[in-house]
């Protein structure tokens, strides 16, 4: 077994070390979300906190973790009686357990699993425990949580809220304590979570490299050594690691005094009204985190300065409307706040920024970082951070973020086959232009790709998936996971005199079992081929084309889609955006693209080809939609008309769906971009008929009509 890297050791990341202690000594502060960029010492500051935590006792035998002084009487191995392990005999103890959800786990590996089989036949319950029951009283930790499938991200937090994990199949129930320390990290360049997912967990930090070059060495030194010896290394930390871990327990201890006042609790509700947050969660963990806070300083009264820290802890990510925002805080709005509602009960400690020097005997508080310091010992902990890492439809919540977008542009546009003044294709001789700013995003209509597909969950495209609507059942490929009941007891019936069944139970076999077939959506890759060139800027439509873009980023990010982003203009074809789950990504690229020059359409297709055949060997399961959007001219090079539409048929051949969103507007229309989507075997849409209240407003006419 691998020694972890001492959580004392690490090199700076102070509010990170602070949210982990903090939910260490409180786990009903809700845990932590860890976001920043890779190689920041994420997975290793989690997997060091584990060892800091105190042993936990047990019932012996008890699969689920019981505690002996007070048991769950819900227990699917219980009843365990108080004290279950008898008089002069010590109950098991054991430490505290880090339990690591991979991203591709299964939903009965985390839950855990009926066997089916035996509960029909036998009429017992025969449940094998899952991750939730192995994190019982200990940690989970979730790396990469925003890459996990939502079904699997909603079952972990209901368990995380509630205590509780909940397995129903087939009429059969089971019930089992589920308390742990919630931790999840994540890369925001890979996606992001959904904001009523993000609200769930109760703090979140923002962790990045330093770009110190002290601190850098200091990280790189304690690495190295580390490496070199493991053991060698962690004794020379034992000291400061036992000084942390008796600080934990002595915060635990002092936690239940802790008085939360009137002046600091009016405090917190003022600053969660003040930044708009939804909901009453923010307050309530706002309140957990400055009881911890006072707790983690020796105090048992609450202090301005608690409230303060724990609201850069609990509300940066509260105050996400759209994916598109960065989380963050008004730090000098927060300060306004908290002075405006201090109360007189605060002046009797010392004072906003004096009481968390001191304990209640007037003595010097113990940890002079106070706290802020992160936990570390401050002889030791310098700056920077330890360099290792470990290794959906919509829900048509959009209304949040959405708002009515411009249309098109409509500025004078030339006669058909005419340059727009200032030279060909828009611009001085062609030469780029800068970038121009995008509309409102708005609601857009639903795009989905044809037939039915078997790709990663989400919310657009029809196809086979384990939770949806059950159309039909199959002989199971491995273990049962979703039993269809009626097609079982049909196969089993007809042989029960053979089987000789002589009771009311019915005989199953293994050859009897049915599994579900169930329909739902899956998540799409959405490719974008967006024409940046001269004849888009001439027209001044580019605003308005990066708002329909905008647009339907915003769609890919809440049907969970992963998306890319190619740009033509001038002589070649850019992959602007690789394929992500990052659409925040997408929207900063689109945001900077600058326009000019000529149309390489041929170019942009290409390009679309190659990235969808490299992304088929990567991915054969997540199908594409293509998204060209442009007024369908082709300049440069001989013949562009002709090797655009060899390009679409290429395309068109590989069964790529495609929607060609036509730009092109005046009095005079020379329909090329619907020529295109006949070449690709697409459908061409205007950016206004993008619009998903243009779509209502028609339905609402033909009812209407009707």
């Amino acid at each position: 077994m691998s020694i972890p890297y001492p959580f004392s050791a690490l090199v700076g990341q102070e509010e990170l070390r602070l949210a982990l202690a903090l939910n260490a000594v409180s786990p009903a502060v809700g845990g932590v979300l860890v976001r920043g960029e890779k190689g920041t010492a994420k997975s290793t500051a989690v997997r060091a906190l584990s060892a800091l935590l105190p042993e936990v006792a047990v019932v012996p035998g008890c699969r689920f973790s019981c505690d002996p002084a007070a048991p769950d009487p819900a227990c699917p191995d219980g009843p365990h009686p108080v004290g279950a392990h008898g008089a002069g005999e010590s109950a098991a103890s054991r430490p505290a357990r880090l339990v690591e959800l991979p991203v591709g786990a299964s939903e009965d590996r985390l839950v855990g699993a009926l066997d089916i089989e035996r509960a029909l036949a036998d009429g017992v319950k025969a449940f094998e425990p899952g991750l939730l029951a192995d994190a019982h009283r200990g940690v989970l930790y979730v790396d990469e949580v925003n890459l996990l499938h939502d079904h699997l991200v909603d079952l972990l937090l209901d368990a995380a809220a509630m205590g509780a994990s909940y397995v129903e199949r087939e009429g059969v129930s089971v019930r089992h304590a589920a308390r742990f320390l919630l931790v999840g990290t994540m890369n925001p360049e890979e996606g992001e979570l959904r904001p009523q997912l993000l609200d769930r967990f109760g703090l979140t930090v923002e962790v990045a490299a330093s770009r110190e070059t002290d601190e850098r060495v200091e990280v790189v030194r304690r690495r190295l050594a580390y490496d070199a010896d493991p053991a060698a290394f962690t004794a020379r930390w034992a000291g400061e690691e036992e000084a942390l871990r008796q600080r934990i327990a002595a915060a635990r201890r002092l936690l239940p005094d802790v008085r939360l006042g009137d002046a600091a609790l009016r405090q917190i509700a003022a600053t969660c009204a003040a930044f708009e947050v939804d909901g009453m969660r923010a307050d309530i963990v706002m309140a957990r985190t400055a009881t911890a806070l006072a707790a983690w300083a020796g105090r048992t009264v609450v202090l301005a300065e608690d409230v303060r820290q724990a609201a850069l802890l609990a509300l940066p990510h509260r105050r996400r409307r759209n994916p598109f925002d960065a989380p963050g805080l008004d730090e000098d709005r927060l300060d306004e706040t908290l002075e405006r509602e201090a109360g007189s009960d605060e002046g009797d400690e010392g004072g906003e920024g004096g009481g968390g020097r001191e304990g209640d005997d007037g003595e010097e508080d113990p940890d002079p970082d106070g706290p802020g310091g992160g936990g570390a010992p401050p002889q030791d902990a310098g700056p920077g951070q330890d360099g290792a890492d470990g290794a959906d439809g919509g829900d048509d919540r959009s209304g949040d973020a959405a708002h009515p977008g411009a249309g098109p542009g409509s500025g004078p546009a030339p006669a058909p086959g005419q340059d727009s003044p200032g030279g060909p294709e828009g611009g001085p001789a062609g030469g780029e232009r800068p970038a121009a700013a995008a509309t409102e995003p708005y609601r857009t209509r639903a795009l989905s790709v044809p037939g039915l597909g078997e790709g990663a969950a989400g919310r657009r495209s029809r196809a086979r998936t384990a939770h949806g609507r059950t159309t039909g059942d199959r002989r199971p490929e491995g273990a049962l996971t979703a039993l269809h009941l009626t097609a079982t007891i049909r196969a089993a019936a007809p042989h029960q005199r053979a089987r000789g069944r002589s009771g009311p139970g019915l005989v199953v076999r293994r050859d009897d079992l049915r599994q579900a077939v169930r329909e739902g959506r899956e998540g799409n890759l959405v490719l974008f081929v967006v024409d940046a060139s001269g004849s888009m800027a001439a027209r001044q439509r580019m605003g308005a084309v990066k708002g329909a873009v905008l647009s339907l980023l915003l769609d890919a990010y809440q049907r969970r889609d992963k998306v890319g982003l190619i740009t033509f203009r001038g002589a070649t074809a850019e992959l602007a955006l690789p394929p992500t789950s990052s659409v925040d990504t997408g929207a900063a690229r689109l945001a900077s693209l600058p326009t000019g020059g000529r149309t390489p359409l041929a170019a942009g297709l290409l390009k679309a080809h190659e990235v969808l055949r490299v992304e088929r060997l990567r991915d054969p399961a997540r199908r594409p939609l293509l998204v060209v959007v442009t007024d369908g001219r082709a300049t440069g090079g001989a013949e562009p008309v002709a090797l655009a539409a060899r390009a679409a048929r290429l395309l068109a051949a590989a069964g790529t769906a495609a929607v060609v969103v036509d730009c092109e507007s005046g009095p005079v229309r020379l329909g090329l971009a619907a020529a295109l989507a006949e070449e690709l075997g697409g459908v061409a849409v205007t950016p206004g008929e993008l619009r998903a209240d243009t779509v209502s407003a028609l339905v609402k006419d033909v009812r209407r009509a009707a």
